[in-house]
């Protein structure tokens, strides 16, 4: 008998249904949650692993679900990723923390999961947390339990061994839990916490809740990390903004790219706090200032919570989470490129889920976003390269970029253009609609006065199939220039509308000033399913799902294009051929 069947034989002969980040009520009492739920499929192991669709670069395992990337770390030269994972089945459920461990970011050995259910505070599952390097160089993981009473309840777990380099093994010791929902708390609202950081004699963590419908980030405090005490308020909130799953508060350089410890305070940074929203299933951010002596984080003016606020990625991506890197004094980010709803048939493909590449994130120069880049080490999977400089590109032109394997590549072009006389003008009843909304009604082939331009992704030979990634200019009656960057993914797929896969037009607005020089630039990481792409060097960011049926392998196939009246030169085009890394999970075994 294996491990999880251990464990899902163990007690009460349930088959566990929970997951990371979302409250789940067992079958019997009903379910309540935002995944779907597939209860045929929740343990029905891959015969075989479909690889139609299967990332060729990015973090995933061998087969099976995963979802929240829950405590990246560094921790004495090794890189440990621990992840949300479903071994015994390609959807969600039956949810333990997987646990891989690199020395470059790239290339990934998998280890025994660290933690799953096996106690009364955690018996109904372990959901996502963080991890904390403590003084004494002791790192201790911090997780939301599903106790017996199924209450979301905070816990602790600690290497057995801390001269072991991978931590392969971890204690949950008898003293946890280390925080309980108070009475007057929604205890099936009250989950994730943060990493932590100390000031003036404590250490603080901040844990996402829901009150009423009121987003929560609830702040603790603790001397020892051991007993942990409630703030009299939390460190911040908003109203109409449901649950706040998978929180991230942490500090940025206001100069520079160079990242900043967690614990970092005072005027030379800016502080960050990152929700995922329950009832959007997307991101949110605001950039603000911390005042540690009242425990107060207030966003800036030019930063709004909820869903009119700045997102790191307005695409499949959540439950992400950031990590200093003392090695390269740089703050990176993973998120979970979320599955799209696929049919029930292709859920048992034996996969679903993949990690984003790492990014390095750091302030924009006005300090009014964050600026997100993919990590060099990326760079050392590149192989075959292609060039094309200064070629320009009239309305209805495709321009195919050969020579590489456009299923799996990464892309860097700098477009141009001559004036900015032609940019259409921003239709004044779309002021109150977001990006997605206008991309929806602006597609890459709707003609434009400047774009639609950019690239046509994972593209059929005939342009059956395509997902292009774009920008289009606009002129808004204060005669200022407003860019809309998209990722649409209504032709990425010729299978039937009336089967249930998500195909939106992800799209979200650049905040750059064209009027100087009269570029941008545009990078996208092309992986037989996942097109993670980066506007104006990474200052908007959208990550696609999608799933061709024409262009897949070596049948897919990529353009430059432009819809736009005005002309657009290709500056300068790099793209390679990508390769897989070495090791990539291949010894994950359950």
């Amino acid at each position: 008998m294996d491990l999880m069947d251990t464990m899902l034989n163990k007690k009460l002969g349930l088959v566990f249904v929970f997951a990371a980040s979302v409250f789940l009520v067992i079958n019997n009492n009903g379910v309540e949650a935002s995944h779907n739920i597939y209860s045929r499929l929740q343990n029905a192991a891959a015969v075989e692993v479909k690889q139609l669709h299967r990332t060729g670069y990015h973090f995933q395992p061998p087969k099976h679900w995963i979802n929240d990337p829950n405590a990246p770390m560094y921790f004495n030269g090794i890189y440990h990723l621990f992840y949300q994972y479903n071994p015994r089945g390609a959807v969600w459920g039956n949810i333990v923390w997987a646990h891989s461990v690199s020395k470059d970011l790239i290339n990934w050995e998998a280890l025994p999961p660290a933690i799953y259910p096996s106690k009364p505070f955690d018996i109904n599952g372990t959901w996502s947390g963080s991890a904390t390097i403590l003084p004494g160089n002791k790192p201790i993981i911090l997780y939301t339990g599903l106790d017996a009473d199924k209450r979301q309840i905070q816990n602790y777990a600690v290497p057995a061994n801390y001269s072991d380099p991978f931590l392969r093994e971890w204690i949950k010791p008898d003293d946890n839990p280390l925080v309980v929902p108070s009475q007057e708390m929604n205890s099936s609202q009250f989950r994730d916490p943060t990493t932590a950081w100390w000031h003036n004699g404590h250490w603080r963590i901040l844990v996402g809740g829901k009150r009423k419908h009121r987003g929560m980030a609830w702040l603790y405090r603790s001397i020892d990390f051991k007993y942990w005490v409630k703030a009299k308020h939390p460190l911040h909130s908003a109203p109409e903004t449901g649950m706040w799953e998978c929180p991230d508060f942490f500090p940025l350089a206001l100069n520079g790219r160079s990242g900043v410890d967690t614990s970092k305070v005072g005027e030379d940074v800016k502080h960050i706090l990152k929700v995922s929203l329950d009832e959007t299933r997307y991101e949110y951010y605001t950039l603000g200032k911390y005042f540690p002596e009242k425990d107060r984080y207030v966003p800036d003016n030019t930063s709004v919570d909820g869903r009119a606020g700045l997102r790191l990625d307005y695409g499949n991506f959540y439950a992400s989470k950031t990590f200093f890197d003392p090695s390269k004094n740089m703050r990176i980010l993973w998120g979970w490129a979320n599955e799209s709803d696929a049919a029930d048939d292709d859920k048992a493909k034996g996969w679903a889920g993949v990690q984003t590449i790492p990014r390095v994130v750091w302030l924009s120069p006005d300090a009014k976003q964050v600026v997100q880049w993919p990590i060099k080490e990326l760079e050392t999977l590149r192989g075959q390269k292609v060039d094309i400089n200064n070629q320009n590109v009239e309305q209805g032109q495709h321009v195919e970029v050969k020579g590489i394997t456009a299923a799996q590549a990464d892309v860097e072009v700098t477009f141009s253009f001559g004036s900015l006389e032609k940019a259409e003008e921003f239709d004044p009843n779309w002021a109150n609609l977001d990006a997605q909304t206008v991309c929806s009604l602006r597609r890459s082939d709707v003609p434009g006065g400047i774009g639609p331009f950019g690239l046509l992704t994972l593209a059929s030979q005939n342009l059956e199939e395509f997902t292009p990634v774009f920008f289009r200019v606009f002129k808004t009656k204060e005669n200022k220039h407003k860019v809309l960057m998209c990722s649409d993914a209504k032709s990425s797929s010729l299978r039937p509308f009336n089967e249930k896969l998500y195909r939106p037009s992800f799209a979200g607005f650049v905040d750059v000033d064209l009027s100087a020089d009269k570029k941008i630039s545009l990078r996208s990481l092309i992986d037989h399913s996942v097109v993670e792409s980066f506007g104006a060097g990474g200052k908007t960011c959208i990550t696609s799902r999608v799933y061709p049926t024409l262009a897949v392998n070596d049948a897919a196939h990529l353009f430059v294009f432009n819809n736009g009246i005005e002309p657009v030169t290709v500056q300068t085009l790099s793209a390679w051929s990508m390769n897989a890394p070495q090791q990539m999970n291949q010894n994950l075994e359950f």
